[in-house]
């Protein structure tokens, strides 16, 4: 079976590298834009150089290796000038970003707007990671330092980004025990604990589920997400435990990553917060988005915001203990801390979450007497109709301990 690494040319000249088992599909399925967080923001989309290879292996390093390349080297490849690629490879003048030194990109602005987005259309880079070299001072236009993501900035104005030395963020297999739920050919289904990290990223660059799963599927991972989360169609924090289903073929990816889209996946999260909620059944329908007074955090925004996405939990309240209850909470939706934020949103925060809200008085010698430092949720249960069989698939997992020894505490 063929396996084959490709980059793509998107909007704004952000070049796009990936691998796959299935080249015509995946190239189908960019240019659609069907597959949210795929390259759906950047269409449209060509196919400028792919490369096909006797083992999903190779073709993976292939793509981790060309990840890294400086443009220059980049359209080098694209042209087949393997002489251009190798003279750039070792010239202080051209470096890789993949090289281990810092990279220089200068060039003029093509059309008065924002800062930050002419600079993503002008370069490889997301319009994230413009702002946050603007913050650390390696971006200069007209000569001088720019401060501001939002400046407006004129045409034709020159510009020059001083890009640090990269880190390599390639995930490396480790032998790190996993408790699995389900698996076949084209998935598998996990019980990650609390504290784990889903993949790697700054500050956490191993001993993550990534770095877990490459070892246990032995690199059988979908390619979609690329080389520093592959396989990866969802998330749940780092301090949150339960499941989640990782894709090992492309095409369970799209699958699942279409359910997840349109919310059609079935989520069921244990919770213990803080007080007793009233009603105590009920529904949260509040649109989240970043906190403006601390970026690390998200908010809930007022309804007609034009930022941020709509959001929606369905709670309901098993037992209480006055200081404490235990939610059933199901999601219609996915986003970032949405339960935790929702929660807290009607004045019950999570237990162990100082993000979000404070633990109560009563409270907090059981918490220390226990070891308690995490936000009190747990990804119960999953369901969603497998990619691959078209039947409908449901997974629990248990409480884990350190939840469970809470509640019993709580109850005494």
């Amino acid at each position: 079976m063929p396996f084959w690494a490709y980059m793509l040319h998107c909007r704004g000249g952000a070049y796009y590298t990936g691998h796959t088992d299935d080249l015509d599909q995946r190239v189908s399925a960019h240019r659609s834009g069907k597959i949210a967080g795929f390259t759906s923001d950047k269409l449209p989309v060509e196919l400028v150089w792919s490369q096909e290879f006797a083992s999903l292996q190779e073709a993976f390093e292939a793509e981790r290796r060309i990840k890294g390349w400086s443009r220059a080297k980049k359209q080098a490849l694209i042209r087949g000038d393997w002489e251009g690629v190798s003279r750039l490879a070792k010239s202080k003048d051209g470096p890789s970003t993949g090289s281990g030194r810092a990279e220089l990109i200068g060039g003029v602005i093509s059309a008065s707007t924002r800062l930050d987005k002419a600079l993503a259309e002008a370069t490889d880079l997301s319009r994230e990671r413009i702002k946050g070299l603007i913050a650390d001072g390696a971006v200069e236009v007209g000569g001088k330092r720019a401060n501001s993501p939002s400046a407006r900035v004129a045409e034709g104005a020159p510009f020059t980004v001083h890009l640090p030395a990269p880190t390599p963020l390639e995930a490396e297999p480790q032998d790190i025990p996993l408790v699995v739920a389900y698996e076949d050919e084209h998935l598998i289904v996990v019980d990650k604990p609390a504290g784990m990290v889903v993949h790697p990223a700054a500050g956490n660059r191993d001993g993550t589920l990534v770095n877990a799963l490459l070892h246990h599927c032995a690199g059988q991972l979908s390619g979609i997400n690329g080389v520093e989360r592959p396989g990866i169609v969802h998330r749940i924090d780092k301090d949150t435990s339960g499941l989640l289903v990782v894709a090992k073929t492309d095409s369970a990816h799209e699958g699942l990553a279409k359910q997840f889209a349109d919310h059609s996946i079935s989520r069921r999260y244990i919770a213990i917060c803080a007080g007793q909620p009233k009603p105590a059944q009920g529904t949260i329908d509040a649109r989240l988005g970043r906190s403006d007074r601390d970026r690390k955090k998200m908010a809930v925004l007022p309804p007609d915001a034009t930022r941020g996405k709509h959001a929606i939990t369905h709670y309901r309240t098993t037992d209480s203990f006055g200081v404490a209850s235990i939610l059933e909470c199901r999601l219609e939706t996915g986003r970032t801390h949405q339960v935790r934020v929702h929660c807290a949103s009607i004045g019950h925060p999570l237990l162990g979450d100082p993000q979000y809200g404070r633990d109560p008085k009563a409270l907090r010698p059981i918490l220390e007497k226990l070891g308690f430092h995490r936000q009190a949720l747990h990804a119960a249960s999953l369901g969603f109709i497998h990619p691959a069989t078209g039947e409908r698939v449901h997974f629990q997992a248990d409480l884990p301990r350190d939840m469970a020894e809470l509640i019993d505490e709580i109850a005494r």
